[in-house]
């Protein structure tokens, strides 16, 4: 049995697409995932995926529910412009619906898109100088992290073009002051950039609490390492081991997520 046959889902409602419904059991457990991790603000960030086969299509959390409350069918559907497609008793956070947007608008490799306000995320995003690449995880990072200044709470679209051309072609941003972005052609590809992005964050700043300098990796180990990391293989495949095996702890703590 697959996780995707979880016998604790419902049956799919019957209009909607085998690829839609996935995509929202998926999602739904990545929800509850980082609730597990302690990746939440409240009823705060988000997590969209595009919804296979339509095109322009996301899936985003409804505002006003912790992410222990998210499930397959109360994932709201919405267009590029924030208009909702589906069903829903909840609204859609107008914050994060200008990030996402705009970023799956113009990047089509970006099949999912993820944002925190971790502790350790934003403290990172605080410092002047940023992620420091002197630890087993940043080092694994090298050259994919953008960085993108801060102007206030997103709900501004001018905003939008500044964002886009600071990201670039990364699939990491450090959003400065605020927290952690990450994107990927598939959710557990996402995933697995924003793990150890978060994990690099942690460790810089359990390190710099010591007062005491941080041993330099060199330029030459840094390349290595995100080479045998994240640019080897499929990237499709990025993460989906990792991503599988919290999705099993879910499976077996919170089913609910799957109804």
């Amino acid at each position: 049995m697959t996780v995707l046959d979880t016998p604790t889902s419902t049956a799919k409602p019957a209009r909607m697409s085998d690829a839609e419904w996935r995509a929202r059991l998926e999602l739904a457990a990545c929800y509850r995932i980082f609730d597990h991790l302690g990746w939440v603000e409240m009823i705060f960030n988000h997590i969209t995926v595009r919804v296979p086969g339509e095109d322009g299509h996301l899936l985003i959390n409804p505002f006003g529910l912790m992410y222990n409350e998210v499930t397959a069918s109360n994932l709201v559907k919405i267009d590029l412009d924030g208009n909702v497609l589906s069903d829903s008793d909840w609204p859609v956070n107008e914050a994060g619906l200008l990030i996402h947007s705009v970023i799956h608008a113009n990047r089509p490799d970006a099949h999912c898109i993820m944002h925190t306000h971790t502790t350790a995320g934003t403290g990172v995003a605080c410092l002047r100088g940023g992620l420091d690449p002197d630890n087993f995880y940043a080092a694994q990072l090298h050259d994919m992290v953008a960085y993108h200044d801060f102007e206030g709470i997103t709900v501004d679209p001018e905003e939008k073009p500044r964002l886009v051309a600071n990201l670039g072609n990364h699939d990491l941003m450090i959003l400065r002051n605020h927290g952690l972005l990450a994107l990927g052609p598939t959710l557990p590809a996402a995933f697995a950039s924003l793990w150890t992005l978060q994990r690099a964050c942690e460790i810089q700043l359990a390190a710099q609490s010591s007062g005491q300098p941080l041993t330099p990796v060199t330029l030459e180990a840094a390349v290595r390492s995100t080479k045998e990391s994240f640019q080897l293989g499929d990237r499709t495949q990025a993460g989906r081991t990792l991503f599988d095996a919290l999705r099993r702890r879910i499976d077996r703590i919170a089913p609910d997520y799957a109804v």
